[in-house]
């Protein structure tokens, strides 16, 4: 069984890696919905929807803290064919604490994410339908994680255009 999970969260790792560098190199928004963008890839063809947080708070010890991060990006994304649809990934800027995992909360609702360097997925296809349509219920999330320097950071990200915006990447990846 463990075999097994490790398994699926490396296939999982290696799609978001590459999706990822895509979401934050891609010049080919196609549509905006409020706090939401979708962008669409053709080579190979990959379709994904995107915001950034909103808020982002960082401590350590009990004290906030500025701190230098990298890009911060929450995304779902689909590819045709894929066996996995609508996956959700966060980016936190930063390589996540070893062996940590990262928290996501919508409307008093907590999924938990699994971390490799510095993303963060579900476990499984069935845990990304379950946080989607509570995304698409939700008006935010925030993804509370830990970084490798110690520092707890919170994201919160607004779910304003959410539905609309993943409904046009799945639409255009079919």
């Amino acid at each position: 069984m463990i075999l097994k999970i490790s398994r699926s969260i490396g296939v999982m790792a290696a799609c978001v890696i590459s999706t990822s560098a895509l979401a934050q190199t891609s010049t080919n928004q196609v549509a905006a919905d409020t706090d939401w963008s979708v962008f669409v890839e053709d080579s190979p063809k990959e379709c994904w929807a995107t915001s950034a947080p909103k808020e982002s708070v960082n401590t350590k010890d009990g004290q906030t803290i500025a701190v230098r991060r990298g890009e911060v990006l929450l995304f779902v994304f689909y590819r045709p064919g894929a066996s996995v649809q609508g996956q959700v990934a966060f980016t936190g800027g930063y390589p996540f604490a070893s062996g940590s995992t990262a928290s996501m909360e919508i409307a008093g609702t907590t999924f938990e994410l699994f971390t490799e360097g510095e993303w963060a997925w579900p476990a499984t296809p069935e845990d990304d339908a379950k946080i989607v349509a509570a995304m698409k219920r939700g008006s935010d999330t925030t993804l509370t994680a830990r970084s490798g320097r110690g520092t707890q950071t919170a994201d919160k990200f607004s779910l304003l255009g959410f539905t609309a915006s993943v409904e046009e990447a799945e639409k255009r990846c079919k």
